[in-house]
This record gives C-alpha cells, sequence and structure tokens, in this order.
C-alpha cells in the first residue's frame, strides 16, 4: 500500500495540484480579459464600458458566466450532435494544453521538454480542427463559409510564424522554452529580429481570428461566422477558447521576443521583482496591443488578407530566415 501511494498516487496527485495552478489562474485571466477588452475599448471610443455588476463593474465577467450557463442549448435541426458538441470542447482543451510547455518563470512549467516549442506549434496548428468541425457541424451556410475562412487564414499565416521561429531558434540555439528565454539575457531577441517581432504579432492576431483579422466571424456578412448556431454554455467554450488562445500567444510573444520572465535591465531592483511579475506584464502589455488594434483598425478585406500573408509576411520572414542563418554561419556561432 505504502509502495502504491509513492510510486503512483502521490506524483498523480502532485501533477494535479500543479495543472490545477496553472488552469485556474488562466481561467480567472481569461475571465478579466473580456472585461479589461470592455473597458479600454470603451474609454477609446469614450463610452463607459460595463460598471454597474460589482465594483467597477468587476463582477461583468462571473455575470457573463452565470447568464451563459443558464441559458437553453439549441442543437440546429438537421446538425450533426456528437461534432457539434465536440466542437468547442476541442477548441477549448487546445487552448489549455498548450500551457503545458510554457514556463512563466524560473522552473516554473508543467513539463520542460526540449522540443517545447515544436509542441507549440503543432498544438496551435491542430486549433484549426474545432472550428471546422463547428462550422461543418451546424449545418449552416453562415458558419461553414466562417469555417472555411478561418481553415485559409490559420494555414496561410502559420508557414510565416513558423520561418519567425526558426529564426529565434537559430539566434538561441535551443528548442526548449526555457533555454530561449535564458538565451535573451542582455539582450531580448525583439531588438535584433524587430521586423520579425513586427510579422509575428500580426500573424499572431490573424492566427487567433482577432481584429482586423477577424474575417471567420465577420458580423456584418457572416453573423457570427462558425459561432452563428451555438448558444449557452458551447458557445461560452468557444468565447473562453478565443481569449486562452490570445493569452497563450501572447506568452509565446513573451518568451520568444521579449525575454520571458527576464527583468528589462540588469538593476538590482528590478531584479529583486519576481519573474513571475515581469511575465505577467509582458503578457499583459501584447493583450493590451491587441485590445488597441481592435479599437483603432477596420477590418481587411479576404483577398488584402492573402495577400498579406503569402506575399509580404512570407517572402519576408524567408528572406529573413536566410539572413540569420548566414549572419551565424558567419560569425562562427552556428558550425557549417
Amino acid at each position: 500500500m505504502a509502495e502504491f501511494w509513492t510510486g503512483y498516487l502521490l506524483p498523480l496527485i502532485l501533477i494535479l495540484a500543479k495543472i490545477l495552478l496553472f488552469v485556474v489562474p488562466l481561467l480567472v485571466a481569461v475571465a478579466y480579459v473580456t472585461y479589461a477588452e470592455r473597458r479600454i475599448i470603451g474609454a477609446m471610443q469614450m463610452r463607459i464600458g460595463p460598471n454597474v455588476v460589482g465594483w467597477f463593474g468587476l463582477l461583468q465577467p462571473f455575470a457573463d458566466a452565470v447568464k451563459l450557463l443558464t441559458k437553453e442549448t439549441v442543437l440546429p435541426t438537421g446538425s450533426s450532435p456528437v461534432v457539434f458538441f465536440l466542437a468547442p470542447m476541442v477548441t477549448f482543451s487546445l487552448a489549455m494544453i498548450a500551457w503545458a510547455v510554457i514556463p512563466v518563470n524560473e522552473g516554473w512549467y508543467i513539463a520542460n521538454i526540449n522540443v517545447g516549442i515544436l509542441y507549440l506549434f503543432a498544438v496551435s496548428s491542430l486549433g484549426v480542427y474545432g472550428i471546422v468541425m463547428a462550422g461543418w457541424a451546424s449545418n449552416s451556410r453562415y458558419a461553414f463559409l466562417g469555417a472555411m475562412r478561418s481553415a485559409a487564414q490559420m494555414v496561410s499565416y502559420e508557414v510565416s510564424i513558423g520561418f519567425v521561429m526558426i529564426s529565434v531558434l537559430l539566434t538561441a540555439g535551443t528548442l526548449n522554452l526555457s533555454e530561449i528565454v535564458m538565451a535573451q539575457k542582455g539582450l531580448w531577441f525583439f531588438i535584433p529580429h524587430f521586423p520579425m517581432f513586427v510579422i509575428f504579432f500580426v500573424s499572431v492576431l490573424a492566427e487567433t481570428n482577432r481584429h482586423p483579422f477577424d474575417l471567420p466571424e465577420a458580423e456584418s456578412e457572416l453573423v457570427a461566422g462558425f459561432m452563428t448556431e451555438y448558444s449557452s454554455m458551447a458557445f461560452a467554450l468557444f468565447f473562453l477558447g478565443e481569449y486562452a488562445n490570445m493569452i497563450m500567444m501572447s506568452g509565446v510573444v513573451t518568451i520568444l521576443f521579449l525575454g520571458g520572465w527576464l527583468a528589462p535591465f540588469d538593476i538590482a531592483i528590478l531584479n529583486a521583482v519576481p519573474g513571475i511579475v515581469w511575465f505577467a506584464l509582458k503578457i499583459s502589455f501584447c493583450l493590451f496591443l491587441m485590445i488597441w488594434v481592435r479599437a483603432t483598425f477596420p477590418r481587411y478585406r479576404y483577398d488584402q488578407l492573402m495577400r498579406l500573408g503569402w506575399k509580404v509576411f512570407l517572402p519576408l520572414s524567408l528572406i529573413w530566415l536566410v539572413a540569420t542563418a548566414g549572419f551565424l554561419v558567419y560569425t562562427g556561432r552556428v558550425p557549417v
């Protein structure tokens, strides 16, 4: 019995506790990102935003959650029930499991695998399946068109995201996310790779279906895109998945370009601040930029979206990758 406890049960409990330490704060953060978005955009557009439920409207996310939980779940006629309800679960689950390899501080992670960046790229690539499943299973033209748009959009921008990641990996000399952060001591990668930082951030907006690339759920023509037929908790899971993806991709931007949990300058008073605080502040900065973009820019046309991805970002990221590799070989940092 003691061997069963120490060998099997105790490690399982510790792993579950570690997962909860990541998931619970993440879910709270997702709830308050929705609140922050409404307040920030309200301020930018000279509106008020949520300010009634709770002090400064801070309980609004919980009121929204209760409303969605108590609404009726509608199943469209002619839809595929299993796939219809599985789609939001897939989207939300993928947004959660991506955090398994993201280090929020030195030594703070669920799993420290040597190919963490490949794991992240694979999980983010699978996100398109939940959206395609939702569009197909809904038995709606609006939902199907939104799903097809999203599939083409995500596949297109993943190519440039991949090339940008490879440029960073060559510079760091590792695929381990913690080691990539430690390689930025003294110089964050967004400085030497600034054009790629911009391309990566814009590609993240397209990958997460955010403004000005929210064509899969364009209200003016597709009602709500692939989410048109969803209601109640199924809609809430898509909503949570989208914002969890925003936080996750902001975390990836932070790790690849903004030094992860490292302080901006090697000063004693800044180094005294816990690394997780710096990590959270950098993610908050990236989220603020996403919200700012939504409040500022109009939506792209679909042909403009595709042209930007294939004719601008892809050649630029490929040229930068070749230039980075050539520079590293020339300076002797990468042996031939």
